[in-house]
């Protein structure tokens, strides 16, 4: 029989850092970098939402309605990146050079693959999406353009998430950092070119933040494939070798697809919840909107501190290394809970000054100094629970962390919205969120206790 295995053709590399490396520095290395990129990814965001405004609402409407397609492919990259990150480091960790190897390189074909399946829906189901959802002419115009773009050429977004979690998952997140930024600064001075047709280039509108998008996408994604050909000798990328396993296909969206379902159900809750505020007043939608862009400030140093924790768990968990993995998650979520505490107490201390970046109406301002308060207290747990639904991924239990986001969204917080809302009191409705958030602490706890129990024994069983 054939082996469908890839033979390495490089030396195995020595014991990674982060299976020999003290936990707080190690940390610290890995994770500081991952949270310096994604805050600059968070304000990248925010500037290319105001330069498309100054087109028109209609141009800010496209974008908006187009959030769903790039959540989606955001979900999807994300995932896989989970699913790869997962069975690459663990492997490291268990010393299998060549299913490591492996595991880079079928996951490149799956990115590949993501890509191509994207730009197809892109360039068939663009028009007909937009028109599902407004019958306004310039905005299904604007929204196409916008969408056909970004999702024709989403191998740029997809070649990103790919390499940079390569990267990651081998502890070199500073080449990571360096990719993203340098993405990420493209996009900046790119988007107010194309936009307004400065310096001789044509006034592109909307298309020319989606061309500014995606040239930043690429060229990270291109980085990010020299510095891991250059710089990352714990695996071997090799053309030949980028072909589809099915064992190893399998193994990455065991792992990645309920983190692909988990970050797509956000969209139906924001879809739920905006059902809900708009039968109290179009203001409270708007308050909702301003919100998430404000909480990604607090959330993305969490989700970054995140991203470097998952393959030292991955690593330490395959090396049968318990106790590393113990104090990996202790240090992690007790940095992410300082965090939330900050994010907490700016919300409440200065509400105003925050929703002052969005010109609000005295009505905006008055809905949204509730608001923000009271959604903020959910942050004392979000925390925790983040990191906790992480360890469980890394170790190989995604089935928990996909109850609790499913619970936390769906079943615990668009029902006390819902039933809130009841009372006719808008200011109550925004509890929804610490309630939410108080259901999946306790998933979290009863998970994480039933995960640890069973790595525990899976290392105890092991011979030697």
């Amino acid at each position: 029989m054939k082996d469908n295995k890839m033979q390495s053709t490089g030396p195995a590399p020595q014991e990674n850092k982060m299976g020999t490396m003290a936990i707080a520095p190690l940390l610290a290395g890995m994770a500081v970098p991952i949270m310096i990129s994604m805050l600059v990814q968070a304000l990248y965001n925010v500037v290319d939402s105001i330069f498309v405004a100054r087109v028109s609402q209609d141009a800010l409407n496209a974008v908006s309605l187009a959030f769903p397609l790039q959540n989606l492919m955001i979900a999807v990259g994300g995932g896989t990146g989970v699913g790869m990150n997962a069975l690459l480091s663990r492997s490291l960790g268990e010393k299998k050079q060549d299913q490591a190897d492996q595991a880079a390189n079928t996951g490149i074909f799956v990115f590949l693959v993501s890509a191509v399946a994207f730009g197809a829906c892109g360039f068939l189901l663009a028009r007909p999406f937009f028109l599902a959802q407004t019958d306004i002419a310039a905005i299904v115009d604007y929204g196409t353009d916008y969408a056909r773009i970004c999702l024709g050429l989403s191998i740029g977004i997809f070649g990103q998430f790919c390499f940079e979690r390569l990267l990651q998952s081998t502890g070199r997140t500073v080449y990571s950092m360096i990719s993203q930024i340098a993405g990420a600064l493209i996009n900046i001075v790119l988007d107010p070119i194309l936009i307004f047709g400065l310096f001789g280039f044509p006034r592109l509108e909307v298309a020319g933040a989606a061309v500014a998008t995606v040239t930043g996408q690429l060229i990270a994604a291109g980085l990010g494939l020299f510095m891991n050909l250059r710089f990352n000798p714990d695996i071997h990328i090799r053309l030949r070798s980028i072909r589809p396993d099915r064992m190893v296909v399998r193994e990455i969206y065991r792992v990645g697809l309920p983190s692909i379902i988990m970050q797509s159900i956000g969209s139906v809750m924001v879809f739920g919840m905006n059902k809900i505020l708009m039968g109290f007043t179009d203001t409270a939608t708007a308050v909702f909107g301003a919100y998430f862009k404000l909480q990604s400030f607090i959330f993305m140093p969490v989700f970054g501190l995140n991203n470097g924790m998952v393959p030292i768990i991955s690593y330490n968990y395959g090396a049968a290394r318990l106790e590393r993995v113990r104090q990996t998650f202790r240090l992690t979520a007790a940095v992410a809970t300082v965090i939330m505490v900050a994010g907490c107490a700016a919300f409440n201390l200065i509400p105003g000054l925050l929703l002052g970046f969005f010109s609000p109406s005295a009505e905006m301002l008055s809905i949204g100094t509730v608001a923000l308060r009271v959604i903020s207290y959910s942050f004392l747990l979000a925390g925790f629970d983040i990191i906790a639904g992480s360890v469980c991924q890394a170790i190989g239990n995604p089935v928990h962390t996909l109850i609790c986001s499913i619970c936390r969204q769906l079943v615990a917080l668009l029902p006390a919205a819902w039933l809130l809302a009841q009372t006719g009191i808008l200011d109550l409705v925004w509890f929804c969120f610490p309630v939410s958030e108080l259901v999946s602490l306790v998933l979290s706890i009863l998970f994480l206790r039933k995960t640890m129990r069973a790595a525990e024994a899976k290392i105890a069983a092991l011979p030697g």
